[in-house]
């Protein structure tokens, strides 16, 4: 494929370390029965490693200089799908179920810039996969990794851990890029659970905790609650404290998963005392 110049604002940095690409395919034990989809292929450096692995691979890709050069590599590849799309908007159930229909592999070396927007993505969408093996800031997977009580830890850490099984596989240099990023990356292996990790009564409720806990760090949890309009208008916030036997003035970085899970499980007791619906968008 001819050199393509990397986009700043697309957040572009293209692996070209040929033991680093090793190392991913082999961490993404992919097989003749598994289907891949990768996110921002970009020159095309994983995929055509993929293709010989896999039997399907969907490659979506937002440069539109890049999809047709990627395409024309992949031309001879029956197996290959290059799409164009933004991975924050596209509909992946409507794009990835008519071509495998059992559950896919996600292989990718995400922008630095969308990172955490495509965990969510992959959050809201994880009944469609098996396993994700991502690149990322190492900033960003040590936060994914953290425990309670650290800077690290926050909304991420704890969404993420309610459904996948985290796992660094291994380091990754800035000189393994072009052009050369200024930080260390890191790959990991996230692996959808088959169900929660714990029962949190009702999601969206948990999911709008979890943010509401975060959103102002140095508040305690009494202060970040109170501030959920649709939640303090049908549950008694003291009472959920109370009930809940978690301390109104601790911080939300404090709290484990499982004491997120108590909460939520909580208010949606209190809630449904009180008739009413704390439910709303996260």
């Amino acid at each position: 494929m001819e050199k393509i110049r990397a986009k700043k604002a697309l957040g572009q940095n293209f692996l070209v370390d040929g033991n680093v690409i090793a190392n991913i395919i082999r961490a993404a034990n992919v097989g003749s029965d598994d289907a891949v989809l990768e996110v921002g292929p970009g020159r095309g450096a994983l995929t055509a490693h993929l293709a010989e692995k896999a039997a399907q691979v969907v490659a979506v890709e937002w440069d539109r200089e890049l999809v047709p050069l990627l395409s024309k590599a992949m031309a001879a590849k029956d197996s290959v799908e290059v799409v164009h799309g933004d991975i924050l908007r596209v509909d992946l159930p409507r794009i990835l179920a008519p071509v495998w229909p059992g559950r896919w592999k996600v292989v990718a070396n995400l922008p630095y810039n969308i990172s955490s927007q495509v965990l969510f993505t992959f959050i809201e969408n994880r009944a469609l996969f098996s396993e994700l093996i991502l690149m990322l800031q190492k900033e960003v997977g040590e936060r994914l990794l953290a425990a309670p009580s650290c800077k690290e830890y926050g909304v991420l850490t704890v969404l993420c851990r309610l459904v996948f099984d985290i796992e660094k596989v291994f380091l990754v240099k800035p000189a393994s890029f072009r052009p050369i990023p200024k930080v260390d990356s890191i790959v990991l292996r996230f692996r959808v659970l088959p169900a929660n990790r714990l029962d949190v009564g009702d999601e969206k409720l948990f999911r709008t905790i979890v943010k509401a806990s975060f959103a102002q760090r140095r508040k305690t949890l009494w202060n970040c609650l109170k501030s959920i309009d649709h939640l303090s208008a049908v549950v008694d916030i003291d009472q959920l404290f109370e009930q809940s036997g978690i301390d109104r003035g601790r911080r939300g970085e404090t709290l484990s998963l499982e004491e997120f899970a108590m909460l939520t499980n909580t208010a949606v007791r209190l809630r449904s005392g009180a008739g009413g619906d704390s439910s709303g968008a996260a």
